[in-house]
C-alpha cells in the first residue's frame, strides 16, 4: 500500500454495518444525536436540514420546484391550501392535504434558505403549535358539513396529524425552537391516555396502515428527552398498527391482486425496521428484504416500483403506479438505510428516484400525473385498465387530474431525497450512501467541521469527486472515517486520492469505509463502472438496466394543453396536457442479442459531452443506448396503452426486419416502451 504523506490509510469493507444496544444512559456518536438507550444505536444519522446543499443538476431542480407547484400551491391550489385550510384555522380542508404540501414544502424553503417560502411555512407551524389544548391535543378539531372538493368531516383522525408530526420533526431539525419539544411530550402523553380507547384505526384505516409515521417520531423525541412513558407509547403503537411483519413474512397479500392499498404499502414498508430499534427482533430485517424478494416475480416494475392503481395489481406494464406509492416509498427507504447501514436499501432508492419521480411531473414542475406506466404510449383522456379509475384522468398530466392527494404528496420527494444524500456516522465520520451533486457541511471527530463538496453528474456519469476541506480556520486536517457505498450492481469500483489509485478490497453491495488523516484540499473520486444488463419482468419481457438507470424507447413527444369541460374543473382542475406520437413503439428484442456475453456487440452506449442543467428531458437525455428491434405488426394500441402481447413469444416466423432503435433514460422519458416482448 503506497504512503500518501504522513497519512496512514485504512480500508476494508463491511457488507452491512452492524448495530448494537447502545450502554445505558448513553446516546452515543459524540457530535450527533443517535439512538438512546434501550434502542438500537444506528450506523447513521441524519444531519441537520441546512447542513446539505444541492449543486449541479439537483440544484436546478430543486430550483424548479420553488418555481413550479411547490413555491405556489397556496394560490395554484388555493381552495385547498389557502387561508380557509383547518390547519390555518379556517373552516376548509382539515385532513392530509395541508400537512402534505408543508411536509415537502419547509425542508425545500429550509435547504435553499428561501426567506419567501420560509414565510409560507411559518404560519402552518404557529398555529399547529397554538392550536394544542392543555390535554395535549393539537389541531383542527371540528367537522363540518361536506363541502366539493375539501375534506371537512375527519378533524379527529389520527392520520393527518401524524403527517404534521413530520413536519413538526423537520422543523425542529431545521431551527432548534425549543417550543417543538414540550408540544410533542404534551401530545405523546395524550396519545398514550387516549390510544385504548380510540385506537389508530378508530376514524379511518389510514391511521392503522400508516403508524410507522407516529412510532418514527416518538422514538425520535425519546432519544431528546429520554422520556420512557414513550416506549409504552412505542408498543402500543406497534401493537395498534397494521402488523407488516407478519404480512410480510407469512401472509400472502403480495402475491394476490387487490389486497393492500399501493401507497399503504410504500408507508408500511418502514414499520418493520422503525420498531426494529426497540425490540431488536432479526425477524423485522428479514420481513422487509422477504417482500422484496417476493414482489420481484409478483407485482414489481423494474424502476423499484409496484403495480398500484390504487390497489396492488400483478406487475403487468401497461397497469398504473400512484406517484404518492415513489415519494413515500423513497422516504421509507432513507429512513430503513440510516437504520440498518443496507446497502440494498440504498440501492433501491436510487432505483426508484432516478427513473420512476422525474418522469411522473413535468420538467417545469407545473403539473404531474397520477398514474404513470412502464409502457406508456400516450397521455390520454381513455379509460384504461385501472382497478380504481378516477373517469378517464388518470393518465394526464394536470394539477387535479385522478386525484389531488399526489399534487399535495409530491413535494417530499427531491428534498428529503437531499438530505439523505449525506449521514453522520456512529464512529464520528461522515457517509455518501446515496449519490447525487451537493455540498455538506459536518462535525466529525473530536467535533472538527468539514466541508466536503461532491462534484459529479451520476447517474449519468460513473466518476463521483469529492473535495475536503475544513471550515475552522487554522484547521488543516483530522483523522476521521469516511464511508462510501459500492452498489450492488458495480463490479469494479475503482479509488483514486490525489489522483493516485489505492487498493481496495471492496466488493459488490457493501460499503467502504475510509479512515485516514483528511488534508485540507484532498480530492477523492470513487469511480463506479456501469455495465449494460437484461433483465426479465412480467411475462418474460426484457428490461435494459446500466447502473442505477432503467432505459425506455425514445418515441417523440407531442404535448398539447387542453381546456377541461366546465362541469368536470372543481374536479380535475381547469387545464391538462395530453401527450401523443406518431413514432412506432411495437418492437421486439432479440434473445440472441440479450445474453450477457454479447449484450455489448448489439447495444451500444453513446454519452454526450456533457450533461445538461437540468437532464430529465428527451432532448436532454445525457445518454442513449442505440439497439435493433423487430417490429411486431400484430401488436395494437388497445384504449390508449400498448395491447396485450406474449412477452416471451416465438409463435410463427418474422415477417419484418429489424430496425435500429433508440433507448434513452426512463426518467427523460414521457412516452416509452420499457418491458420488450423478446423474440429467439
Amino acid at each position: 500500500m503506497k504512503k500518501i504523506g504522513l497519512a496512514f490509510l485504512s480500508l476494508f469493507t463491511v457488507a452491512a454495518m452492524t448495530t448494537a444496544a447502545s450502554p445505558p444512559g448513553k446516546n452515543l456518536s459524540g457530535n450527533y444525536r443517535n439512538n438512546r438507550a434501550p434502542l438500537l444505536t444506528k450506523p447513521y444519522m441524519e444531519l441537520p436540514i441546512g447542513n446539505i446543499k444541492p449543486s449541479g443538476w439537483l440544484e436546478e431542480q430543486l430550483n424548479r420546484m420553488v418555481t413550479g407547484m411547490t413555491g405556489h400551491m397556496d394560490t395554484i391550489y388555493e381552495q385547498v391550501m389557502g387561508p380557509r385550510n383547518g390547519w390555518l384555522g379556517g373552516d376548509g380542508d382539515v385532513w392530509e392535504r395541508g400537512p402534505y404540501w408543508i411536509d415537502g414544502l419547509l425542508p425545500l424553503a429550509y435547504i435553499l434558505e428561501d426567506k419567501a417560502m420560509i414565510d409560507k411555512v411559518q404560519p402552518w407551524i404557529e398555529w399547529t403549535l397554538a392550536s394544542q389544548k392543555p390535554n395535549g391535543y393539537f389541531g383542527p378539531d371540528t367537522d363540518r358539513p361536506h363541502e366539493h372538493g375539501l375534506q371537512r368531516n375527519n378533524s379527529q383522525d389520527w392520520w393527518p396529524k401524524m403527517v404534521m408530526l413530520k413536519v413538526m420533526q423537520q422543523y425542529y431539525s431545521a431551527t432548534r425552537d425549543q417550543r417543538v419539544i414540550p408540544f410533542m411530550t404534551n401530545y405523546f402523553r395524550y396519545q398514550l391516555q387516549e390510544l385504548p380507547n380510540t385506537p389508530l384505526g378508530h376514524w379511518t384505516f389510514w391511521g392503522q396502515q400508516r403508524g410507522g409515521d407516529n412510532l418514527m417520531v416518538v422514538y425520535w423525541l425519546y432519544n431528546i428527552t429520554g422520556d420512557k412513558f414513550l416506549l409504552e407509547l412505542g408498543e402500543l403503537i406497534h401493537k395498534q398498527t397494521l402488523d407488516w411483519t407478519d404480512i410480510f413474512l407469512h401472509q400472502d397479500h403480495l402475491k394476490r391482486q387487490h389486497s393492500l392499498h399501493c401507497v399503504n404499502l410504500a408507508q408500511g414498508f418502514k414499520e418493520p425496521v422503525i420498531y426494529y430499534q426497540q425490540n431488536k427482533d432479526a425477524k423485522q430485517i428479514q420481513a422487509v428484504k422477504k417482500a422484496v424478494k417476493d414482489m420481484r416475480t409478483t407485482i414489481a416494475f423494474p424502476t423499484g416500483l409496484w403495480a398500484g392503481d390504487e390497489l396492488l395489481r400483478f406487475g403487468n406494464p401497461n397497469l398504473g403506479s400512484e406517484l404518492c406509492t415513489a415519494v413515500e416509498m423513497m422516504f421509507s427507504l432513507e429512513k430503513m438505510l440510516e437504520i440498518t447501514g443496507d446497502v440494498q436499501w440504498a440501492d433501491h432508492l436510487e432505483r426508484v428516484t432516478f427513473n420512476a419521480l422525474p418522469t411522473q411531473i413535468t420538467d417545469d414542475f407545473s403539473a404531474r400525473q397520477y398514474y404513470h406506466q412502464i409502457n406508456q404510449i400516450a397521455v390520454s383522456r381513455e379509460w384504461r385498465d385501472f382497478v380504481t379509475p378516477h373517469e378517464d384522468t388518470d393518465n394526464l398530466h394536470g394539477i387535479l387530474c385522478g386525484y389531488p392527494c399526489c399534487t399535495s404528496n409530491l413535494h417530499q420527494g427531491w428534498p428529503k431525497f437531499l438530505q439523505n444524500l449525506w449521514y453522520a456516522t456512529a464512529d464520528n465520520g461522515i457517509a455518501a450512501l446515496v449519490y447525487a451533486p451537493s455540498k455538506v457541511k459536518a462535525r466529525v471527530a473530536n467535533g472538527t467541521e468539514v466541508y466536503i463538496t461532491e462534484e459529479t453528474a451520476y447517474p449519468f456519469e460513473e466518476a463521483i469527486h469529492f473535495n475536503i476541506s475544513f471550515t475552522e480556520r487554522n484547521v488543516k486536517k483530522a483523522f476521521f472515517p469516511f464511508h462510501l457505498r459500492v452498489p450492488a450492481w458495480c463490479k469494479q469500483p475503482v479509488v483514486r486520492l490525489n489522483g493516485e489509485v489505492i487498493p481496495v478490497d471492496a466488493y459488490q453491495g457493501e460499503i467502504l469505509r475510509i479512515n485516514r488523516e483528511w488534508q485540507q484540499g484532498d480530492k477523492l473520486t470513487l469511480e463506479l463502472p456501469m455495465h449494460l444488463e437484461a433483465t426479465y419482468w412480467f411475462d418474460g419481457a426484457a428490461v435494459i438496466e446500466r447502473g442505477p438507470l432503467v432505459y425506455a424507447l425514445k418515441m417523440e413527444e407531442n404535448w398539447e394543453k387542453k381546456t377541461m369541460e366546465p362541469e368536470k374543473v372543481r374536479e380535475y382542475g381547469e387545464w391538462y396536457y395530453e401527450v401523443t406520437s406518431d413514432s412506432p413503439w411495437n418492437f421486439a428484442l432479440s434473445s440472441r442479442q440479450l445474453r450477457p456475453e454479447v449484450i455489448n456487440d448489439h447495444f451500444k452506449v453513446e454519452k454526450t459531452p456533457t450533461v445538461a442543467t437540468y437532464p430529465w428531458t428527451l432532448e436532454s437525455a445525457p445518454i442513449t443506448i442505440k439497439a435493433k428491434g423487430r417490429p411486431i405488426p400484430t401488436w395494437k394500441e388497445y384504449r390508449g396503452s400498448a395491447g396485450s402481447v406474449p412477452y416471451f413469444t416465438q409463435q410463427g416466423p418474422d415477417t419484418t426486419e429489424e430496425v435500429e432503435i433508440e433507448l434513452i433514460p426512463f426518467g427523460c422519458t414521457t412516452l416509452r416502451i420499457t418491458e420488450f416482448p423478446v423474440r429467439n
